[in-house]
């Protein structure tokens, strides 16, 4: 699977952005995709998980209620709706695909795409 994330940029405290991750390659709705970021100088970080039907979705807790993963098997990509923007959510953001259930570990996902830098300015 080839990952191609891209809606990153540059947004006040308070506003949207809407990240999208497209795949190419093998089925996609075969895998569970999850979203993860890494900010400067810090590790890489869970920020959420859509199960292969687009039914089951997890969040880290610091993300909850703001953010809203989904995704579009007929179009082959998973999204991620980021509301109410706070400084501490600039990083880049990195999308995932898991050929087995959802999981918060990266160490779970067998292909990644490329980060999108997402940067909330205060």
């Amino acid at each position: 699977v080839q990952l191609q994330a891209s809606g990153g940029g540059l947004v006040q405290a308070g506003g949207s952005l809407r990240l999208s991750c497209a795949a190419s390659g093998r089925t996609f709705s075969a895998y569970s995709m999850g979203w993860f970021r890494q900010a400067p100088g810090k590790d890489l970080e869970f920020v959420a998980v859509i199960n292969q039907s687009g039914c089951t979705t997890y969040y880290a807790d610091s993300v909850k209620g703001r953010f809203t993963i989904s995704r579009d098997n007929a179009k082959n990509t998973v999204y991620l709706q980021m509301n109410n923007l706070k400084p501490e959510d600039t990083a880049v953001y990195s999308c995932a695909a898991n050929f087995a259930s959802v999981s918060r570990l990266s160490h779970a996902y067998e292909y990644w795409g490329q980060g999108t830098l997402v940067t909330v300015s205060s």
